[in-house]
């Protein structure tokens, strides 16, 4: 099988997400293409897809939604997972104890997932280098309430990254026909 990776990301951790999803799905014998959705260029002629995006203010980047709307025809019709990049921090639930991928769900999740059927929508714990940041970002993060949802660090699960992809080479591999979505 051939799958294109595509990614948004804005300063980095989105992309090495991608880049592990790439890596796990070719040591799982795919042949795979890892590509930031800004140069994905002519996406037809794969066999499945996976799409991600980082998270900014409750939604995914916007070159990554208009890659999804352009080519909407051709995702609906090949097996397709998507997976968001953003929650940071150790903590897996919020103080009322909901689990923080699911709060942070983007905006946009209902509409994607209505427009193409993807297979899953996976998120993924984040990460964040202040260094890496704007000048209006590093001057919003100086706030206190800014810096406890936005704690500097790598919090990204790369066992469970590699297990998710492992699960998709797999399905692949099996050739389920089902599309369900989370």
């Amino acid at each position: 099988m051939s799958i294109l990776v595509l990614y948004a990301s804005k300063h980095g951790a989105t992309q090495g997400i991608a880049e592990r999803i790439g890596v796990t799905l070719t040591s799982s014998g795919q042949r795979v293409a890892v590509r930031p959705v800004n140069d994905a260029g002519v996406i037809d002629g794969y066999d499945a897809y996976v799409i991600g995006s980082a998270i900014y203010m409750g939604h995914w980047l916007k070159p990554a939604v208009q890659l999804v709307a352009n080519h909407r025809g051709l995702l609906a019709a090949h097996p397709v997972w998507l997976f968001s990049s953003g929650p940071l921090g150790t903590e897996r639930t919020d103080p009322e104890g909901k689990d923080l991928r699911e709060a942070s769900e983007p905006k946009e999740t209902a509409e994607l997932l209505a427009a193409i059927q993807p297979r899953e929508h996976r998120g993924f714990f984040g990460a964040l280098d202040p260094g890496a940041l704007t000048l209006p970002e590093r001057t919003l993060r100086r706030l206190p309430a800014a810096r406890a949802i936005m704690p500097a660090g790598d919090f990204r699960d790369w066992t469970d990254i590699e297990h998710w992809a492992r699960g998709i080479a797999e399905e692949l591999t099996a050739g389920t026909a089902g599309k369900t979505a989370s």
